[in-house]
């Protein structure tokens, strides 16, 4: 496994870039899981990001860190994302990627989550950029 992969499975928010209807960027901060050089992000089909993937499957995301050097890391990268709606498939993954924020699924916060995911939004890079300073 290489830094990246290594940075990208340890770290805790991704922001991804979608593209609205108007051509207008949207940026969202999102929890996330990066399995098998996927990254996989839980949501709402009625979310922004969501409604804009079904429009343009094209997005960017940034995951970086530090603000002084020699403790600045980052990755970003291009790719396509495509929408998982199968119901049993959204709970397996929206559980996964709740356990790594929660210690438990029984916390009220992730029980709500859990409930209000029915999708995941799931992106395939293509091109990514690392940054090390």
């Amino acid at each position: 496994m290489t830094k990246k992969d290594d940075f990208l499975k340890s770290q805790k928010v991704l922001r991804i870039a979608t593209i609205g209807i108007d051509n207008t960027p949207h940026i969202a901060p999102v929890w996330y899981r990066y399995i098998g050089k996927k990254i996989q992000i839980g949501t709402n089909t009625k979310t922004q990001k969501a409604k804009n993937i079904i429009k343009n499957n094209k997005v960017s995301f940034c995951v970086d860190v530090g603000i002084n050097a020699p403790n600045i890391y980052g990755v970003m990268g291009q790719g396509k994302a495509n929408l998982i709606l199968e119901k049993s498939k959204v709970r397996v993954i929206t559980k996964k990627i709740l356990l790594r924020y929660f210690k438990t699924l029984k916390n009220k916060s992730a029980r709500e989550l859990l409930d209000d995911t029915n999708c995941i939004i799931e992106i395939i890079p293509e091109k990514y950029s690392v940054w090390c300073y």
